[in-house]
């Protein structure tokens, strides 16, 4: 059990480690965490092959549609994304990252991933698979969690 509750406050130090990366990093290029949560999911569906509109940027931040406004004039005046009318319903706006973002998001991150990278050299590929396996169940264990966290808030919004 004693393994288990110090993996359990690794994972914890971990996030706040991270976080504290991003904040000093972006405050270097002057991005908000917002902005850099939203290029990291435009660059998720992009890798899936997804199009991203200012609607999913809104769900998938929980923003107000007002902040997603301003969260996608931001990226657009700082030369991050580009939008674009669909060539199917004009109404709707695609957004896509530019070669300045990618930029951008590699500068960012090399550092972190080049020390993380240093980190998993010392391992197998049989101790990275069991590692990767871990952390898709303890990232699916915590989507799960949100997500009951989500139907909590909105169970106790329908209670007023």
């Amino acid at each position: 059990m004693a393994a288990r509750e110090e993996l359990m406050a690794l994972m914890r130090q971990f996030t706040v480690e991270a976080d504290r990366y991003v904040d000093v990093a972006s405050d270097r290029d002057s991005l908000y965490r917002t902005d850099l949560h939203a290029l990291s999911i435009m660059m998720g569906a992009a890798r899936a092959g997804l199009t991203v509109t200012p609607g999913l940027l809104r769900e998938e931040l929980n923003l107000s549609s007002p902040a997603t406004t301003a969260l996608v004039d931001r990226l657009d005046s700082a030369g991050h994304v580009t939008r674009r009318r669909s060539d199917v319903d004009r109404r709707q706006v695609h957004l896509e990252m530019t070669d300045k973002a990618r930029t951008t998001g590699a500068m960012l991150f090399a550092p972190l991933a080049r020390h993380i990278n240093g980190a998993l050299d010392r391992y197998t590929d049989a101790d990275l698979t069991l590692l990767r396996d871990m952390m898709q169940d303890v990232t699916d264990a915590t989507i799960a969690a949100k997500m009951e966290a989500q139907n909590d808030a909105r169970d106790g919004d329908d209670a007023d």
